[in-house]
């Protein structure tokens, strides 16, 4: 099975667990109910997925006049990557890391830290640039948009059924508890597993963007090492999105099951295997 086609099973799976939600919570009633709030949610993320996240991060955006040379390498990787030129943002966070979001190509955002442009050398930053790129020309972002829109979601319909509902004595509350409390988790697990398949994608086009895999093998070693020591002021639900995970300071333990990325040594070592 292709990476996409792994993506598109994912996703049904994450919209198949919605609708059987919304069929439990309150039958035929129910599912359309959770057609028409997971339509809304996708409809907000859709058309300002890119305010939400930059604002999430603390990212201004910036023009060429302001960081010409993040500018420059930008342009000049998007048009390696035949890709229009994304508006580039910078988040005033210490530690090293990258984002993309926006809805296509076309109304794509190219996020990086502060602490990227101050502790990175230009050769490992071309590195984290086409892998952001990677995840634009693969359109990553809107899957993403989309996941997290279903997720939401998840997470609310479960709420309508423990707080909310009729007052004929019907409803069962500890299973609107376990509702509660075990359908974000499922949504959750498979917004990862999407998460994690697509970086290993955009790796694999990255290196393509540069011609050359060790670039963005040695960045992601420095930036996984880097935040393990950096914490990131970001909410978890904005982790997915960044290049590494960029609550790993915070993370060991169980949090370690709920990893929204792939290991970082596997991601090397795919890297590295494309050499020559």
């Amino acid at each position: 099975m292709t990476n996409n086609a792994r993506t598109f099973v994912l996703l049904a799976g994450l919209m198949a667990l919605f609708l059987g939600l919304g069929q439990l919570v309150g039958g035929t009633q129910g599912m359309v109910m959770a057609l028409l709030i997971g339509g809304a949610f996708n409809f907000i993320m859709f058309y300002f997925s890119d305010r939400i996240v930059l604002r999430m991060y603390g990212a201004r955006v910036v023009t060429r006049g302001q960081a010409p040379e993040i500018y420059d390498m930008v342009d000049r990787l998007r048009q390696r990557a035949g890709l229009p030129m994304p508006v580039v943002a910078i988040a005033d966070q210490a530690q090293p890391n990258a984002f993309a979001t926006g809805r296509s190509p076309e109304k794509a955002v190219v996020a990086v830290t502060s602490g990227l442009l101050a502790r990175m050398p230009a050769r490992e930053i071309e590195g984290v640039i086409a892998h952001e790129l990677a995840h634009i020309k693969n359109r990553d972002m809107l899957l993403s948009t989309i996941a997290a829109g279903i997720a939401g979601a998840v997470g609310f319909l479960p709420r309508m059924l423990f707080f909310g509902g009729d007052d004929d004595g019907d409803r069962h509350p500890y299973i609107g508890l376990a509702l509660l409390i075990l359908a974000p988790i499922a949504a959750m697990i498979i917004q990862m597993a999407l998460s994690r398949r697509r970086e290993f994608e955009a790796d694999r086009v990255g290196a393509q963007i540069l011609g050359q895999p060790e670039p963005l093998a040695s960045a992601l070693t420095r930036l996984d090492a880097l935040a393990h020591q950096i914490p990131m002021n970001v909410i978890p639900a904005a982790a997915p999105l960044a290049q590494v995970n960029p609550l790993a300071a915070y993370g060991g333990g169980m949090l370690s099951l709920f990893s929204t990325h792939p290991p970082t040594a596997a991601r090397v070592d795919a890297l590295m295997a494309m050499r020559g």
